[in-house]
């Protein structure tokens, strides 16, 4: 009898074998873990306060994974309420995902006293975190990393490997917190300006020209009811930053020898912070962003949105103590960890802050909204007729844009006016980008070849200068090089790029008198699902109508910020949209379920700025689409 040799079988069958020879070769990088989720008290400010700890450990333990083999993780709550993990950034089934109320089976997510095992293919590798996906859990310490080891080589050599986990602290209970910038969304911002700042600013201006452009700024912002010295929410008025749990005054030791190459995976697990992180006597080489590996680049410093990774190789040569400043942004504390030849060196002063930040009109472009508040009308998500390609010719300020970095097109706040007009008083519009759906001619390479940096509207009007949405100005000294998005460059082209099939606009907004945060006007609760097509490129004009910095967050799929730099633009699990600006980011809809997509910063996810990513199949129904998410808002999310 004649036997049909099966080639498929067969590699199968020697995957298989590899992978448990693998598996016996290095029984410490085991696929399988039990978490156990408790309270347990902690003492970080002289005060003893309730933790939430995996096993036992504040921040929780790390999980060590690799690419090609599946993880078995059982989680155990032993709480009073229920709990949940979710694996930030991984790419796996939605019913393994772990946001309450997204996954299929997981409404409530892990109740007090059960089991849930997540199981799941690791597909890929690099350095994620796990962490809590509600309020209080995720800020009292439910937050961890995660190492998958690569199932290649690297293509970069290192010595020494340590995790640099950025985190914050409050004595405070986050739903008080919470109450706080309800009651008044300033309630953490000490710099706020006062009207003895006002008489000072008057009697140090040169000119009476000078004295009324104070009080012309000062009557601008009034109008808006915000303060350019809003840099961030939650400040040191009531965090303590960490690194790996520790506090800057007894700051974590990383141990190295002189002469090696030491790999930091520098992970922000912070709440509300964003860092900027330097280490003085070193540069940073960057060689993986968001877990993915890019083209090695020697920075000073660098800026880590809220949730994202990046992962640095420092070589220090001397035989001394290098500190790792990570400063927040607000400049209101520090955390710092140290890289030392031995665990009893002396711990070091820090250094003095550098000057705050403060906002200006420029900052703050965009139309401020229909009353000054409510920075947004609620309106859906609907396809966009076209891109608004950069045309030629055109100044768009100090800082150069490549193609697809577009700014708003001029006439926006006419736009606006218009919808608002049509739906007074809307709220929660259906969301479905289906309705109304016009195809979008695909660019071609004609379309990339502008030299300009501005942007036009339909009647070719030069729009506005508004900020360069990349760039960090973090205050480093002249010279020195910061982290740029346009820095990330794959080493490899995508294979999977294309380009885009159909654009939406999601508009960043909210009310801050009332610390409400939204998606095109509409807070979680209500409004529509997101709906996507299962195998489109789905391209996300971000704009930021805010003062605030947004990292936004879609589970479940990689997002792809346009960078201009095509098949190389980077791959991305959190993709930053600061103040007053526009980015495009394109999505690979690969995988198909409700999946969460909502702002990092956990105090605006909590307050509205989140919704449902629903992918379905082509012709599928969508009919839940048109229903009120109210019934679907996970315990926890609704203030």
């Amino acid at each position: 009898m004649t036997r049909t040799f099966d080639l498929g079988a067969a590699l199968r069958h020697l995957s298989l074998t590899a992978t448990i020879l693998l598996g016996l070769a290095t029984p410490a990088l085991a696929q399988r873990y039990d978490l156990t989720l408790e309270e347990r008290v902690v003492n970080i400010n002289g005060t003893d306060r309730p933790a939430v700890t995996v096993n036992g450990q504040f921040p929780g333990p790390l999980l060590r994974l690799r690419e090609g083999e599946e993880a078995v993780i059982r989680v155990t709550n032993r709480m009073d309420r229920e709990s949940s993990i979710h694996w930030h950034g991984l790419i796996l089934p939605a019913a393994m995902d772990g946001a309450p109320g997204f996954s299929p089976g997981f409404s409530q997510g892990v109740g007090p006293g059960q089991t849930f095992e997540y199981r799941f293919p690791v597909v890929q590798s690099g350095t994620y975190w796990y962490h809590a996906h509600n309020l209080d859990h995720e800020q009292r310490g439910l937050y961890a990393p995660i190492v998958i080891e690569p199932r290649e080589p690297e293509p970069f050599r290192t010595d020494r490997d340590h995790v640099v986990q950025l985190s914050e602290w409050t004595d405070e209970r986050p739903a008080r917190a919470l109450a706080n910038l309800k009651r008044d969304p300033g309630y953490y911002n000490w710099n706020r300006r006062t009207l003895v700042s006002l008489i000072r600013d008057l009697e140090r201006a040169p000119s009476g020209e000078a004295r009324q452009a104070i009080v012309r700024d000062r009557l601008d912002w009034a109008e808006m009811r915000m303060d350019p010295t809003d840099i961030a929410d939650i400040t040191g008025a009531t965090y303590r930053y960490l690194v790996n749990g520790f506090r800057p005054e007894t700051p974590a030791t990383l141990l190295f020898r002189p002469g090696e190459r030491v790999r930091l995976r520098l992970i922000n697990s912070g709440a509300m912070t964003y860092f900027d992180v330097r280490i003085p006597g070193l540069k940073m080489t960057v060689v993986q962003a968001d877990g993915n590996n890019i083209r090695p680049v020697v920075v000073d410093e660098l800026r880590i949105a809220v949730a994202e990774t990046y992962d640095v190789i420092v070589e220090p040569r001397e035989a001394r103590q290098y500190q790792i400043l990570a400063e927040p942004m607000d400049r209101t504390g520090w955390a710092r960890a140290r890289l030392a030849p031995r665990m009893d060196a002396p711990v070091e002063p820090l250094p003095p802050h550098r000057p705050r930040p403060v906002l200006t009109m420029a900052d703050m472009y965009m139309t401020p909204g229909p009353t000054g508040l409510d920075r947004g009308t609620p309106r859906p998500e609907r396809d966009q007729p076209g891109h608004v390609w950069p045309s030629s010719g055109m100044s768009h300020g100090a800082h150069a844009m490549p193609a697809g970095e577009t700014a708003l097109p001029s006439g926006h706040a006419e736009h606006l006016a218009a919808q608002s007009a049509g739906h007074p008083g809307h709220r929660g519009a259906p969301d479905n980008p289906h309705v109304g759906h016009t195809p979008v001619p695909r660019p071609t390479a004609a379309d990339h070849a502008g030299t300009g940096h501005g942007a036009a509207d339909a009647q070719g009007a030069a729009s506005p200068a508004m900020g360069d949405p990349i760039r960090h100005d973090t205050g480093a000294p002249p010279g020195a090089r910061v982290l740029s998005y346009r820095d990330l460059r794959p080493l490899r082209a995508d294979p999977e790029w294309r380009p885009y099939d159909r654009i939406i606009e999601v508009r960043l907004t909210g009310n801050m008198e009332r610390y409400i945060w939204s998606m095109n006007g509409n807070e979680f609760w209500r409004a529509q699902p997101i709906v996507a097509r299962l195998g489109e490129r789905l391209r996300i004009r971000f704009i930021n109508e805010t003062m605030m910095n947004h990292p936004m967050h879609l589970h479940g799929m990689w997002m792809v910020p346009d960078l201009g730099n095509g098949a190389f633009n980077p791959r991305k699990h959190v993709v930053n949209i600061k103040p007053g600006t526009s980015l495009d980011v394109d999505v690979l809809v690969d995988a198909e379920g409700d999946w969460a997509f909502h702002c990092h910063l956990l105090y605006h996810m909590e307050s509205g700025m989140m919704r449902i990513f629903r992918v379905t199949r082509d012709g599928a129904p969508i009919a839940s689409a048109q229903q009120p998410m109210q019934a679907a808002m996970p315990a926890g999310h609704r203030h």
